[in-house]
């Protein structure tokens, strides 16, 4: 059992450092092409930091754990929005972008929707679960995104910058191909940890979707939006945890139902109502107290949310 915790933390050390290189890398090369702080966000930071989940799908929908491949998206969208968002905002208040909230956080909660009646089945069969059918709708939805993304790049000329060190082209190529081999070897080691402390402790893949994996893998979006937050980059800070749900949804889920069709367990639906409310939520406080900023006391009701249904998993 010490031997597989430890593994486990090995493997989200190594998703975290690839993770770290490949956002590296990919940053510095869209830089060189003068891409705003809100593309890079919503598209490559956002995928750099939601690599982890993408890997860590793509094993277990291999495998045939599904549980863990569902409970791995829900639970980190849950904590992206919930607890990073909180945190972020305690830090330093984030002023969010127009676009922001009227284009990407309703079309994060379009995703949930989506994905929950896609999930469940609820007028075509009695049969829950994402189909591969369902899987090229999401992937096709998230082309669809990325093509809105492509339109606002457009460098904002009130962005300012922050001066970084410019890496060669070699060395960003090499920072993103040793990224690719973290993420692929942490993401094994994540799985199969996972799966053995889950039988050995007798706890259902399910919650240890919901939480430990979920967490585990949610922490360079955690990393990111922090650091942003402390040097008021709130686009980065906002930008890559909607980014980041929408990915999620979209390719991820996409991806991991194309390999494999998804068996889906009614019993996240609760999780799936959490996750939907709280993207309400964030929508709702664009509009009190201060406009379009999220405030630290709106960030501490979004922690003591979070606290309270990751009490609830551990219970039930």
């Amino acid at each position: 059992m010490i031997l597989q915790a430890a593994i486990l933390l090995v493997g989200f050390l190594v998703l975290i450092k690839g993770a770290d290189w490949l956002v590296s890398g990919a940053s510095s090369l869209a830089r060189k092409y003068n891409v705003s702080d809100l593309a890079i966000g919503l598209t490559i930071v956002a995928f750099g930091t939601s690599a982890p989940e993408l890997v860590v799908n793509v094993f277990a929908a291999i495998k045939g754990h599904q549980d863990i491949a569902f409970g791995n998206v829900i639970g980190s969208n849950n904590f992206n929005l919930f607890m990073i968002l909180g945190i972020a905002a305690l830090i330093s208040p984030l002023k969010v972008q127009s676009s922001t909230v009227s284009r990407e956080i309703p079309l994060s909660f379009f995703a949930i929707l989506l994905l929950f009646f896609l999930a469940n089945n609820f007028f075509l069969s009695d049969n829950t679960a994402l189909s591969r059918i369902d899987g090229l709708i999401l992937l096709i939805l998230f082309g669809s995104f990325l093509f809105y993304v492509y339109r606002q790049l457009k460098v904002d000329p009130e962005v300012k910058f922050e001066t970084q060190r410019q890496y060669s082209t070699l060395k960003i190529w090499g920072l993103i191909l040793a990224g690719l081999a973290g993420l692929i070897i942490g993401g094994r080691l994540v799985v199969d940890s996972a799966i053995k402390i889950a039988t050995a402790w007798g706890i259902s893949e399910k919650v240890i979707g919901l939480t430990i994996v979920a967490a585990g893998t949610s922490l360079p979006e955690l990393a990111t939006s922090v650091v942003a937050a402390v040097k008021k980059n709130n686009d980065i800070a906002v930008g890559n945890i909607i980014g980041s749900n929408i990915f999620n949804i979209f390719l991820i889920l996409g991806a991991s139902s194309l390999i494999r069709p998804l068996p889906y367990d009614r019993g996240f639906n609760g999780d799936m109502y959490f996750l939907a409310f709280g993207t309400l939520a964030l929508f709702a406080m664009m509009f009190t107290g201060n406009r379009k900023k999220l405030d630290r006391w709106e960030a501490a009701i979004l922690l003591g949310l979070f606290v309270l249904h990751t009490a609830r998993l551990v219970a039930r």
